[in-house]
């Protein structure tokens, strides 16, 4: 899910005649009243560094955990199938349950330590591809039985050792190729490698990330063609159509109550549409509207194929490291899920600089960028440990919200950490997400799955795209990210060399097409002659340029508690990538690597390279 969905292009949700949002006070003893010139839309109404009062921060964070709720769901969803899964509902809420729990642990991570700014974490679709290529391999492959519901008996030990040594076999390779990505954010490596990753390498690797999908959103969908239908009517709708329609709602503050206008549709398209799409299913589920032959066209559309989950379900539950067993390892799968650390991280880099932007803070030096890069990798291995199947990335649709509400405390964001720790403790909210009828799931997943294709191709915006160097490169990725998985998963057995483990990860890497096309628009990129405006690149070398370490970024991107500046103040710490540097207004150490490389000397810049976001 994206911005394309959630709408944040509108500037203020919530409109008040009295503008009340500016006269609250925070905890820091009274909020400075905003100058005038400093009321436009493109300045937030409580920035990074702000304190709103604490229920508006609980009713903020309730709203970044629901425009999450779409991306955080759909993962374990996705996954069910290929972990042997699609029968039991109550596993997949465990699951749910923990990507929850994990999610609001690592947001908390980066806000306090990592890049500071308030952006949510949770689960990465770049982790997806990966994953089903490695499930997809004979070892690992769901057995014939597992497939048929009325052999499937959840309860037993051999069913669920089944589904156990499969998500174990993604934890250990979740975990190894996190400390891959520790290394690269905390070594300070990630600046590094943005060198040659361009426009051309992050628009085929996004893309390929959810176009390999449409056969699991077409399979959930086709389950009911109508439903899915409606579901995908009502996204659309409400996100598209209805996104400006102000919903009038009471507002009741000091002694006087009066009436603001709010843009419900434009903050909730998604869950407003699974919630009525889950009420026509139940409507016509009492009214036997829907077949009860299980194997009828359209039975699984009922709401009462999972209703036992709920009554299953623990009130709470603790998710806990290990709690599918000890993690196994195979090189197969971490090669696999070290492609989706490569695409996880470039689209963060990206979102940091926006989320600085729409926060009214300073672009985040090196330092700050290789700090959350590094926290990334460190909630991947926690994600790894826990068993959620996936790891954790910056939310891009939470960045998004920030646009709409205009309000980018971070206190707002560790109220939607704790938010999403409790609802991971609460073991029947995620079997409420577990019991959604298949068809709205695919309805969801069809249009989530075109807009991060979308959002991919978007990236294309920063090169010249009337260069036939730039049409070949992307259109040849794109084409063979699709074409050579296709070819490998029908012709597996031609690329049999006689050692097993290399035969796996020649398979798990070339069945994943964020793989096969992100390396190739990698290589072209970067061996075919163009220009840094052709190829999109004055874009990073404006970025960083504007990074620097000023006492605003200081104050921003400082580590909490005085750790740097008052406490931990050693000399030696000022030569690690990620230890905030001492001083205002001193530059990083040395000169940007991609202002040194990339400068242009005649110093100009590409056209609106400004106001580009990555």
């Amino acid at each position: 899910m994206s911005s394309a969905i959630t709408g944040w292009e509108h500037p203020d949700p919530l409109q008040r005649a009295d503008d009340g949002l500016n006269c609250h006070h925070d905890g820091q003893g009274g909020k400075k009243a905003r100058q005038a010139g400093s009321s436009s839309s493109s300045q937030p109404t409580y920035s990074v560094l702000d304190v709103p009062p604490w229920y508006l921060c609980i009713l903020l964070g309730i709203q970044h955990f629901l425009t999450a709720l779409g991306g955080l769901v759909a993962v374990p969803l996705i996954l069910a199938k290929d972990l042997c899964l699609q029968h039991d509902p109550l596993t997949q809420s465990y699951l749910i349950s923990t990507i929850f729990f994990v999610s609001g642990l690592c947001t908390l991570l980066q806000v306090f330590l990592g890049v500071r700014l308030p952006i949510l974490q949770g689960g990465t679709f770049a982790f997806v591809a990966p994953s089903l290529a490695m499930l997809s391999l004979p070892a690992w492959k769901c057995p014939e039985w597992t497939f048929n519901a009325s052999l499937v008996n959840t309860s037993s030990p051999e069913f669920t050792e089944e589904w156990q040594k499969r998500i174990r076999e993604l934890q250990g390779a979740i975990m190894v190729a996190s400390c891959v990505q520790m290394l690269v954010g905390f070594s300070g490596l990630i600046g590094f490698l943005m060198r040659f990753i361009g426009p051309l390498t992050i628009a085929p690797t996004i893309s390929l990330v959810a176009l390999p999908l449409f056969d699991s959103a077409g399979s959930n969908a086709g389950v009911h063609w109508g439903i899915a239908a409606v579901t995908i009517f009502l996204i659309v709708l409400f996100s598209q159509y209805l996104k400006n329609v102000a919903v009038p709602v009471p507002v009741c503050g000091g002694k006087k109550c009066h009436t603001s206008k709010f843009y419900l549709f434009q903050v909730f398209p998604v869950l407003l549409a699974l919630c009525l799409s889950w009420l026509l299913c139940f409507v016509l589920t009492v009214t036997n509207a829907l077949p009860t032959a299980p194997t009828a066209y359209g039975h699984l559309a009922r709401t009462d194929t999972k209703g036992n989950v709920l009554s299953q379900a623990p009130w709470f539950r603790f998710p806990y490291p290990g709690q599918w067993g000890l993690p196994t390892i195979s090189l197969a799968g971490v090669f696999g899920i070290i492609a989706g650390v490569i695409s996880s991280m470039v689209e963060s880099v990206g979102d940091y600089y926006a989320c600085a932007r729409l926060v009214g803070a300073p672009p985040p030096p090196r330092h700050a960028v290789n700090r959350g890069i590094g926290i990334e990798g460190l909630g991947c291995l926690l994600a790894g440990a826990w068993g959620t199947g996936n790891g954790t990335t910056s939310y891009s649709e939470n960045v998004g919200a920030l646009g709409i509400t205009r309000v980018g405390s971070r206190m707002v964001m560790v109220a939607a950490g704790c938010l999403l720790l409790v609802m991971g403790v609460f073991g029947k909210i995620g079997a409420a997400f577990a019991t959604i009828p298949t068809p709205v799931i695919g309805g969801m997943f069809l249009v989530m799955f075109g807009v991060i294709t979308a959002v991919g191709i978007s990236n294309l915006q920063y090169v010249d795209m009337n260069s036939s160097r730039n049409l070949f490169i992307f259109g040849f990725s794109i084409y063979c990210g699709l074409a050579i998985p296709s070819w490998v998963n029908n012709n597996a057995e031609k690329l049999q060399t006689g050692i097993l483990q290399l035969d796996q990860v020649i398979q798990v890497l070339l069945t994943t097409g964020m793989f096969v096309g992100g390396f190739l628009g990698f290589f072209l990129d970067n061996t075919i002659p163009g220009s840094l405006e052709e190829r999109g690149l004055l874009v990073w070398n404006q970025m960083q340029e504007d990074s620097e370490e000023t006492a605003k970024a200081l104050e921003v991107y400082r580590l909490p508690c005085g750790i740097g500046t008052k406490v931990c103040t050693s000399s030696c710490t000022q030569y690690l990538p990620f230890w905030p540097r001492l001083g205002a207004g001193s530059r990083e150490r040395g000169r940007n690597l991609l202002a040194r490389l990339f400068q242009d000397p005649s110093g100009a810049r590409g056209k609106g390279a400004s106001e580009t976001k990555l």
